[in-house]
């Protein structure tokens, strides 16, 4: 089986996940104004999912550890075209909600699988590059999947946006099946209680913690990033649309260098990136005008998108023998960055403090940076070249 086709149905799949979880991000206004609700209700959306995907992803992980691997990661992309068409449909806000929450609860079993599998499809020695691989559908989803999907939405609805991305989720499901070898699950009694035990980890702990704190930071500001670049550079419609663009190509290029460099200098690496997005998110606190915001927000999606490479990559580093429950744990984690942020970043604009917004995602990120410092083995400056890159599961 030609693992390279595998791996691009499992980016494929990354990038419609992505693209929908996100993309009410550029849609605030145009769904509030369908659905007759606020701005910041639209930006709770990403915070409700969030919060499902967090709670469910360690009990869902676990209860599922034992299944085939293609089926289960197929049956959640299948949830997944299922949700966004009922959301499609959905007459209220309240319906939109609903059908978000159905595919949350995939979610997280999505995540906490697909890098373990991705890293079984390769010989030893290759797992974090095809991580890279699979995670390029992630930037491809803010290059291509969020700036598209607004500018569609902007055209001819929301709702027509979510029904394409139930088609393109459907062909995912049948490609899956089509490319993946049949992979068992876990042969060990793991479950819940394994989960929550690899935290006892030190390494896996402060990676877990590293991505908690510095995603509440980021995605408080990222999830009203449009009304953001409206208050400091004027950019909405069009301009917005060609900003997110550029928010993906800046990550899509970071994420071909981190891809190069993952399994070498993690810590150096991951340290210069939120380096990067702390200069960049100072600057977008005071109102500089529109050159200055596009330059802050492309090196922090620069930045931003490469990350979670470094992150999941890590993961399997220091839990190879318990790649699934660990990348559950850190599931939660990001989930927590996730709804956490966007629900602080709710508060946030509901008090008339949009301005502050950047720098509350920059002192996160300053005490990200810190945790990382200090927690040499989850981040080691330079790995040794026996070690340089995860050891795919058994």
């Amino acid at each position: 089986m030609n693992h390279r086709a595998a791996l691009a149905a499992l980016g494929a799949s990354t990038f419609v996940y992505v693209t929908a979880e996100t993309i009410p991000i550029g849609l605030l206004p145009e769904m509030a104004r369908d659905l007759n609700v606020t701005e910041a209700s639209i930006g709770l959306l990403v915070t409700s999912y969030a919060v499902v995907a967090g709670l469910t992803s360690i009990p869902l992980t676990a209860v599922t550890m034992r299944f085939p691997r293609r089926a289960l990661i197929a049956g959640t992309v299948a949830a997944f075209a299922i949700s966004q068409f009922a959301a499609a449909l959905a007459p209220t806000f309240a319906l939109v909600v609903i059908a978000r929450l159905l595919c949350a609860l995939a979610h997280g079993v999505f995540w906490a699988t697909i890098a373990p599998i991705a890293a079984r499809l390769v010989p030893p020695g290759q797992g974090g590059r095809a991580i890279a691989l699979v995670f390029l559908g992630n930037s491809l989803a803010i290059v291509l999947g969020v700036p598209l999907g607004t500018a569609l939405g902007q055209w001819l609805g929301w709702r027509v946006v979510l029904t394409i991305l139930a088609v393109v989720g459907a062909i995912c499901v049948a490609a899956l099946f089509a490319t993946l070898p049949v992979l068992s699950g876990e042969t060990t009694k793991a479950g819940i209680k394994t989960a929550f035990l690899v935290l006892r980890d030190r390494s896996l702990f402060a990676i877990c913690a590293t991505t908690a704190v510095l995603m509440i930071g980021l995605f408080a500001a990222y999830t009203y990033l449009a009304p953001l670049v409206r208050r400091d550079a004027g950019l909405e419609g069009t301009a917005l649309s060609a900003l997110l663009l550029g928010f993906g190509v800046a990550g899509l290029f970071g994420n071909w260098i981190i891809g190069r460099w993952v399994d070498r200098s993690p810590g150096r690496l991951l340290a210069t990136l939120i380096a990067v997005m702390v200069v960049a998110l100072a600057a977008l606190v005071p109102v500089l005008g529109p050159v200055p915001t596009v330059v802050a927000v492309l090196a922090w999606g620069a930045a931003m998108t490469a990350t979670p490479i470094i992150l999941q990559a890590a993961v399997l580093r220091v839990a190879p023998a318990t790649g699934d429950a660990a990348s559950a744990v850190y599931v939660v984690a990001f989930q927590i960055g996730i709804g956490g942020g966007s629900l602080l970043g709710e508060r946030f604009v509901s008090a008339g403090w949009l301005g502050w917004l950047p720098l509350l995602a920059a002192v996160l990120a300053g005490a990200a940076l810190v945790i990382v410092r200090a927690s040499r083995t989850a981040f080691p400056a330079v790995l040794p070249i026996e070690t340089r890159e995860p050891v795919p599961a058994p």
